[in-house]
C-alpha cells in the first residue's frame, strides 16, 4: 500500500526534508506539501521584497546538502553572472537572500521531476492547516478551504512565527493600520510619511533588514529602535580566523557556569592580539546543541535571562559594509537606538505616541512616531497564537512545549514529538526552530540539512520504503 507522508511548511525545512524522501526511494509514496503561498522552497526567509537583503552567512557554508558542502557554491559559480569571477572570493562573500530562494526552488524542480520518473505523487497545497487531529489510522490535516486529508506519518515543519505584540495596556493599538506586527512584508516599509520618525521595536538582525528596506523605499526621516539592550549587533571581522583552543577544556557534560570560565579565560588571551570573541563562539558550533541538552533547567533559564543576548551578539553577525551603513545612519543622525523598555503606545489622528522607560536617562520619555514596525523576534509560546493550529495542539495535548516555551518537546534521535508522560507519537515528526528547546541552535541552514536528511531517513526505515543505494 502507498505511504502518504505529509509536510506542514514549504520553506527550506520542509522542502528539504521532502527533497530527501524523494532521493531516498524508489518505491511508490505520496506527499503531500502544504504552505500557505505558492512559493514553495523559498518559505519567508528566502523570499524577500528587496535583493539588498542579504545572507548572514558566507555562500561555501550554505549548501542544502550536509554530503556535499560546496552544493550551493557550485551552483552559483555556474550561473553566467558569476562565472568570470575568482571562485574564492565568491565563496567568501554573501549573497542575495532571493538567489538563494532561487537555489532553493532549482532543487524542489528537479526532485519534481526526480519523483514523477519515480511514480511518487507530490501535491502542493496552498492553504492553512487549521487542525490536526490524532487518529489511531494516522493524522488527519482540517484546512481553512480544502477538504481534510488523512497521511501515515506527519512532519511540522512549520518555521518562525511572527513576533508577539509587546505588552501594553492599550491593547487595542495594535488594530492600527500604522502597526505593523509582521516585519517581513513589504507593507511594513512601504508608502511611509518622512515628517515624523519611525520607531521599530528590537535592534537585531531584523531591524536592520527593515532600515535596509526603508532606505530603498527613500525614506528620508529619522528611525529610532528600542530593545532592552540597545544595539549591540557585530559584524563580521574575523572571516577565515580559526581559533580552537578552548576546545580541550570544553565537554558537553559541564556546567554552566565551567563553560562560562573557560569561554571568558579564552576571550582575555585572544584580546591580547586585537581579537574579539566571535571565533571562540563560532568554535562551539558542533559541541552546542550537545551542551544546551546537558544544562539543567534552573542554568538554560539562567542563560535565556542573563547570557542570551551576550551569546546572540557573537553569533548572530552581518556583513561588515551592511554594519558601516548602520553605523553611517547613527552618525548622520537618522538613527537612534535607545536601550529601554516600551510603557504603553497610544494614536490620535495619526500621530502614535511611544511612552517607553529610558534606561540610560532612567525616566520615562515620549516619542511622537508616524509607525510602528515589530522587530522583537518571532513568538515561541505557542499557547499565545492566534488562529494557528499549534496552539490548538495544545490546548488539545497532542504535544507539550518545553519549559522555556521555545519549542515543542521532542525526541532529538527520532524527531518524534512527545505528548504526556513524555510518550513519543509513533506518526507525528518535528524538526527546525521547533526543537529549539531541545536544541537550542535549530534554526540554521547548518542545523536544518541534518535534521531534514536524518527524519527521511527515520520515516522511510519506518514505512519500508528506504532505498539504501540513494541514502
Amino acid at each position: 500500500m502507498t505511504s502518504r507522508i505529509g509536510i506542514i511548511g514549504g520553506g527550506f525545512a520542509g522542502i528539504m526534508t521532502a527533497v530527501n524522501l524523494i532521493k531516498k526511494t524508489n518505491t511508490p509514496l505520496q506527499l503531500y506539501i502544504i504552505g500557505e503561498k505558492s512559493s514553495f522552497a523559498r518559505g519567508t526567509a528566502y523570499e524577500s521584497y528587496l535583493d539588498k537583503h542579504i545572507l548572514n552567512v558566507s555562500t561555501e557554508k550554505m549548501s542544502a546538502f550536509p554530503d556535499q558542502p560546496s552544493h550551493f557554491l557550485d551552483w552559483v559559480m555556474a550561473r553566467s553572472s558569476f562565472q568570470d569571477l575568482p571562485k574564492e572570493i565568491v565563496a567568501k562573500s554573501f549573497l542575495s537572500r532571493n538567489l538563494y530562494g532561487d537555489y532553493l526552488c532549482e532543487l524542489w524542480k528537479e526532485s519534481i521531476k526526480i519523483a514523477k520518473e519515480k511514480e511518487i505523487d507530490v501535491l502542493e497545497l496552498v492553504d492553512t492547516v487549521i487542525k490536526l487531529t490524532n487518529l489511531s489510522v494516522g493524522i488527519e490535516l482540517s484546512f481553512m478551504n480544502s477538504p481534510s486529508i488523512i497521511v501515515d506519518k506527519c512532519i511540522m515543519a512549520t518555521g518562525n512565527q511572527i513576533p508577539k505584540n509587546p505588552s501594553i495596556p492599550n491593547f487595542s493599538f495594535f488594530k492600527s493600520s500604522n502597526y505593523f506586527q509582521n516585519p517581513w512584508k513589504k507593507e511594513c516599509v512601504s508608502n511611509v510619511d518622512d515628517s515624523l520618525p519611525i520607531l521599530i521595536i528590537g535592534n537585531g538582525l531584523t531591524m536592520v533588514d527593515t532600515i535596509l528596506g526603508l532606505q530603498d523605499n527613500k525614506f528620508k526621516g529619522e528611525i529610532y529602535s528600542i530593545s532592552p539592550n540597545g544595539f549591540n549587533i557585530l559584524p563580521h571581522r574575523h572571516t577565515g580566523l580559526i581559533y580552537h583552543a578552548h576546545l580541550e577544556e570544553i565537554h558537553d557534560k559541564m556546567s554552566l557556569k565551567e563553560l562560562t570560565r573557560v569561554i571568558h579565560k579564552h576571550v582575555k588571551i585572544v584580546r591580547q592580539f586585537g581579537i574579539s570573541a566571535e571565533p571562540i563562539i563560532d568554535a562551539l558550533r558542533p559541541r552546542t546543541q550537545g551542551i544546551w541538552r546537558n544544562l539543567t533547567a534552573a542554568e538554560k533559564q539562567f542563560f535565556m535571562s542573563r547570557l542570551r543576548h551576550l551569546f546572540g551578539v557573537a553569533r548572530h553577525r552581518i556583513p561588515l559594509h551592511i554594519y558601516d551603513k548602520i553605523q553611517k545612519l547613527r552618525i548622520d543622525g537618522l538613527l537612534h537606538i535607545q536601550s529601554g523598555k516600551i510603557v504603553d503606545i497610544t494614536e490620535t489622528g495619526g500621530c502614535i505616541d511611544v511612552r517607553y522607560f529610558d534606561k540610560k536617562q532612567r525616566k520615562t520619555q515620549v516619542l511622537k512616531v508616524s509607525r510602528v514596525i515589530n522587530c522583537t523576534g518571532p513568538e515561541t509560546d505557542f499557547s499565545k497564537l492566534e488562529n494557528n493550529f499549534l496552539g490548538q495542539c495544545i490546548q488539545d495535548g497532542i504535544f507539550y512545549q518545553d519549559e522555556l516555551k521555545l519549542g515543542i518537546q521532542t525526541n532529538v534521535e527520532t524527531f518524534k514529538v512527545k505528548y504526556k508522560d513524555g510518550v513519543e507519537h509513533s506518526n507525528l515528526f518535528t524538526l527546525g526552530s521547533n526543537l529549539k528547546g531541545e536544541l537550542w541552535e535549530s534554526t540554521a541552514v547548518n542545523e536544518l540539512r541534518h535534521q531534514a536528511n536524518a527524519i527521511a531517513d527515520i520515516i522511510l526505515a519506518e514505512v519500508n520504503l528506504i532505498d539504501d543505494s540513494n541514502k
